[in-house]
């Protein structure tokens, strides 16, 4: 039986010819894809703002190596989805720049990629070109990302207020352990859609953790918080350390005007049956509430300080 194929067999330019031809058709703002130096892509409208996106997994620490690499690929390109979503806004265009052994097998490439192309077909984004290169080290993937929105709908971090609810959706923590992450749905319809109504002031995705992620929230909105344990939405099986540290829940944490909650979870639960919304707690003055780390053991992920 003969070896596998090789990145080393096929040279650069063959690799990348092999990933153009697996791309989905340009959109029509596209006026110069893959194969020149840039893309060059159409202005968008003036009224709308552009959003731009850069997220990146490492074997070792994003996935384990010996991992289905089409789930590895749907990840790789839905963490920058998962932050589009956070702003409201919609996904447009992708650079993809890879490092990989020269030893890799190109069907181990080939179906990562997959995942990637899977993911663009999903959430109607175009791949506008990239970059492979040889290392020595764990497979890399960068992912760069342009977005789109309306400026009265682009909701930052930022925009939170003292009084302020905190909402999740979905539930939260055991990601890793259950392979979800692999695999979770960025909320993007979701995210456009709490950002269309009126009294949604701060919004992020959980990457980190609750217990990390929430305090950037407050930090950036110039508040205090406190969280609610026994509020806070669980997977099965999972305890609190769990569901404010794990991270990689790839959920939305939004800050929402108090008054306007109740409005808002009965129309959510009627447009989003299957997907729930829950409060977890509030934005305070800053100089009130509390820092999870008080109260949470487990602080969520931070790539520096992770063993």
């Amino acid at each position: 039986m003969a070896p596998p194929l090789t990145l080393a067999d096929l040279g650069e330019t063959a690799v990348v010819d092999r990933l153009v031809r697996l791309l989905p058709a340009t959109s029509p703002s596209v006026l110069t894809g893959p194969g020149d130096d840039c893309a060059v892509i159409q202005n968008i409208p003036n009224e709308f703002l552009t959003l731009l996106k850069a997220d990146s997994v490492v074997e070792g620490v994003h996935f384990l190596a010996g991992e289905k690499m089409h789930r590895v690929g749907w990840k790789a390109l839905c963490r920058a989805v998962s932050d589009i979503a956070a702003m409201g806004g919609r996904p447009l265009h992708a650079v993809i720049a890879m490092a990989a052994k020269a030893e890799t097998p190109w069907q181990q490439l080939e179906d990562f990629y997959s995942g990637i192309v899977s993911a663009a077909e999903t959430y109607h984004l175009t791949i506008v070109g990239g970059e492979t290169v040889k290392t020595s080290g764990p497979f890399v993937c960068s992912v760069f990302l342009t977005g789109t929105v309306a400026p009265q709908h682009c909701i930052l971090r930022s925009g939170g207020r003292p009084g302020d609810v905190l909402l999740v959706t979905g539930r939260l923590g055991g990601s890793l352990v259950s392979g979800r992450h692999l695999d979770f749905t960025p909320r993007l319809e979701e995210g456009q859609w709490l950002a269309k109504h009126e009294g949604t002031h701060a919004m992020m995705d959980l990457s980190d953790g609750l217990a990390a992620d929430a305090p950037r929230l407050a930090i950036a909105s110039m508040c205090g918080l406190t969280i609610d344990v026994e509020l806070i939405p669980r997977n099965e099986n999972c305890e609190v350390e769990q569901a404010v540290g794990d991270g990689e829940d790839f959920e939305l944490l939004a800050a929402v005007e108090a008054s306007r909650v109740p409005a808002l979870l009965c129309e959510w639960n009627a447009t989003f049956p299957q997907l729930s919304l829950s409060v977890v707690g509030r934005l305070t003055e800053l100089a009130e509430g509390f820092h999870p780390v008080e109260i949470f053991k487990n602080r969520g992920y931070d790539h520096f300080q992770q063993s």
